[in-house]
């Protein structure tokens, strides 16, 4: 397995999973486009980890929400690294609350942020893996959206979302070689699982079939796994790494 000479944008790469996936797909050998929006403390300390290490990247920011500014950053990670070979749509948050209690912005966030994100940037970069006949899409859903969670409506919808973006988009572009798959994480920590409380962390852990939490390092192997040549035959398929909490 090796990237060298790859091109990868990670969105929201500047912290937990992200970061891991930026900082395994550097590892490999790709160039790697670091993406935030506002923590740039936070990206430049994955790039300080990436060139310490002896990987390149560089640093980008936007606002995924804006489809003009999804269009900019993809223009601008193909002009100062070249064209994109991997595309990792990671981007993503939370505003928990029961329905009866949410908020319009509260959705409309949530939604923008997880799901128009992966519209927007996969619009943009896929006409570069069109004219190149090649590329990997590589979708973060969660287990979330395979099983629904109370309180999260919206994190649930957006990351079903995805899911049916990412069966549809493969099958569009399946023919020009590149491959489109999503990877649920189970309950990882990160900041957006932070919030939880110790009853909520042991009551997962108890859910899960090999006792524990998963790790961002062991996301980000699944996306070097679905990013390599030898899984070029798979596509449109729902990777699920979650401790076998959402067996189906």
């Amino acid at each position: 397995m090796g990237f060298e000479e790859q091109v990868a944008l990670v969105t929201g790469s500047s912290s937990g999973i992200g970061a891991a996936i930026a900082q395994e797909l550097a590892a490999q050998g790709a160039a790697v486009a670091v993406h935030y929006r506002g923590n740039a403390a936070g990206a430049e300390a994955v790039q300080a980890a990436i060139t310490e290490a002896g990987g390149r990247c560089a640093l980008f920011q936007a606002d995924l929400t804006n489809p003009d500014e999804a269009a900019n950053l993809v223009k601008a990670v193909t002009k100062e690294l070249g064209p994109i070979d991997i595309l990792v749509n990671n981007a993503g948050t939370t505003r928990d609350t029961l329905l009866m209690t949410m908020k319009e912005d509260d959705w409309d966030i949530v939604l923008d942020t997880n799901l128009k994100s992966v519209y927007a940037v996969s619009r943009a970069a896929v006409r570069g893996m069109l004219k190149r006949r090649k590329g990997r899409i590589i979708n973060i859903t969660s287990v979330v959206g395979l099983t629904g969670q109370a309180g999260q409506s919206n994190y649930a919808a957006s990351k079903a979302g995805i899911i049916g973006f990412t069966k549809s988009l493969a099958k569009e572009i399946g023919s020009r070689n590149i491959t489109v798959n999503a990877i649920a994480p189970g309950f990882i920590p990160t900041s957006l699982t932070g919030v939880l409380s110790d009853e909520q962390h042991n009551a997962i852990i108890a859910q899960t079939p090999l006792g524990r939490m998963g790790t961002p390092a062991e996301i980000a192997y699944a996306v070097t796994f679905l990013a390599d040549e030898r899984a070029a035959f798979i596509t449109g398929q729902v990777l699920s790494v979650d401790g076998g909490l959402a067996m189906m």
